[in-house]
């Protein structure tokens, strides 16, 4: 019996379109909104509880690597919307072949990375 199996199945040697590429990171920025949207619950609680949590609050978002984080949230946050934009108009039926989806990706690359950077501007 003669299987037609893979002989290569070495990562690093796959090459993934950009289509498959930007679905994978959507799903990676929707695990990291998950997690960075608890830490901004507990930082909108505990600025809420008191005076001396809003104060404490205040004084880690002067830090670097709180504005990181936060940075890193409206990040992901940003991504997360263009993808998912993207694939909404997909929904809709547009650009649906093989090179509407590898130029909607590119579209939704280039508006993601100026979310991006605007968050690092707004935050930092």
């Amino acid at each position: 019996m003669n299987k037609k199996r893979p002989v290569n199945l070495e990562l690093s040697t796959i090459k993934l379109p950009i289509t498959a590429l930007v679905s994978i990171t959507h799903r990676v920025s929707g695990v990291a909104l998950f997690a960075g949207v608890a830490v901004l619950l507990w930082m909108l609680d505990s600025s809420l509880s008191s005076e001396e949590g809003f104060a404490a609050v205040q004084d880690a978002l002067a830090s670097p690597l709180c504005k990181f984080i936060v940075w890193a949230v409206l990040a992901a946050l940003g991504y997360h919307t263009a993808m998912g934009v993207r694939h909404l108009i997909m929904d809709c039926g547009v650009g649906e072949t093989y090179e509407g989806g590898r130029l909607g990706a590119k579209v939704a690359l280039v508006v993601a990375v100026v979310l991006i950077v605007l968050a690092g501007v707004w935050v930092w």
